[in-house]
């Protein structure tokens, strides 16, 4: 039986990286909000080190990924580990793939002194919520979450 592996995404992956954003912005009902394309994600990735991403390969085929990065945390004063994507593909969902995703992730953040793993996930996306309670995670639902983008900047 073939296993499941898990490792950093390559140099040379960054065109894979986008197709997965893109079919979880698909997924989301937000594909007219994608604007990364390959170079900003090569980048991020592994010129900038903004961000990091893992895959999921099953017998060779890409099947998932996850896209992270590190914030802070003054509470904690420590980084922590944040989610920004995890997603696999529905032909292989169901499979323990994503739990494989999170565990690895949550290795890395023990590794690196983390003390925390934060995401967020879509309120309509119920499958994703059972998926991470299931785990014990903890929706933090006394939180709001607020965001200004690069057009609010110009008005202020």
């Amino acid at each position: 039986m073939s296993e499941l592996v898990i490792r950093p995404a390559k140099r040379e992956e960054s065109a894979l990286v986008l197709d997965f954003i893109k079919q979880i912005a698909h997924y989301e009902k937000l594909s007219h909000l994608v604007e990364a394309d390959e170079l900003l994600i090569h980048e991020a990735l592994f010129v900038n080190h903004d961000a990091a991403a893992i895959i999921a390969f099953f017998e060779g085929t890409p099947v998932g990924f996850a896209l992270y990065y590190y914030s802070f945390s003054t509470f904690k004063g420590r980084k922590g580990l944040y989610l920004e994507d995890l997603f696999v593909k529905e032909e292989y969902r169901h499979k323990g793939y994503g739990k494989e995703l999170i565990f690895y992730l949550i290795k890395l953040a023990k590794a690196q002194n983390c003390g925390r793993m934060e995401w967020s996930c879509l309120n309509w996306n119920r499958p994703a919520i059972d998926f991470y309670l299931s785990l014990g995670a903890k929706p933090m639902s006394e939180w709001t979450i607020f965001r200004l983008d690069e057009k609010d900047f110009e008005h202020l």
